[in-house]
């Protein structure tokens, strides 16, 4: 192999799985009421260096819905994959973590969501799509703003 082959970057999606999850519907009333739910949706991400080459990424959902005054249900999934990184400009790693790789997951991590809570006997609940690029430069945004603010 020559040099300019090794320096060659390489991306790749080696695994996803679920890494957590758990579905509670605290009580059986919210069956006997009208559904009308109020969603309180949290999503977010991390990244940890498994190896020099490899990265986890997670997604992770907290779903809670009530209706009428009291909890119907809570979802809270983890999505994660095993990335391989190697030969990546150090400088577009926060962007790989950040943003691609949750693109990747978000329709795993979507999906899990609905079954759970479809299993659960409530309407399905397709999470709305995320433009997580928009989302990654909005937040290195905030943070260049803040570290502006902090230095005058």
């Amino acid at each position: 192999m020559s040099e300019e082959q090794q320096a060659q970057p390489q991306l790749a999606l080696e695994r996803i799985y679920t890494k957590d999850l758990s579905f509670e519907v605290p009580g059986a009333s919210v069956f006997t009421k009208e559904w009308q739910p109020e969603l309180n949706i949290n999503l977010s991400s991390a990244a940890e260096k498994v190896d020099p080459t490899h990265f986890e990424v997670s997604l992770k959902v907290v779903v809670q819905a009530t209706n009428a005054g009291e909890t119907a249900f809570i979802v809270d999934v983890t999505q994660s994959g095993i990335f391989l990184i190697d030969g990546v400009e150090e400088e577009r790693l926060p962007y790989i973590l950040g943003a691609y790789c949750p693109n990747i997951l978000f329709p795993f991590l979507r999906e899990a969501v609905n079954d759970l809570v479809t299993k659960g006997s409530f309407p399905q609940l397709l999470l709305t799509p995320i433009n997580f690029d928009a989302e990654f430069e909005a937040n290195l945004q905030r943070a260049q703003g803040a570290d502006a603010e902090g230095q005058a």
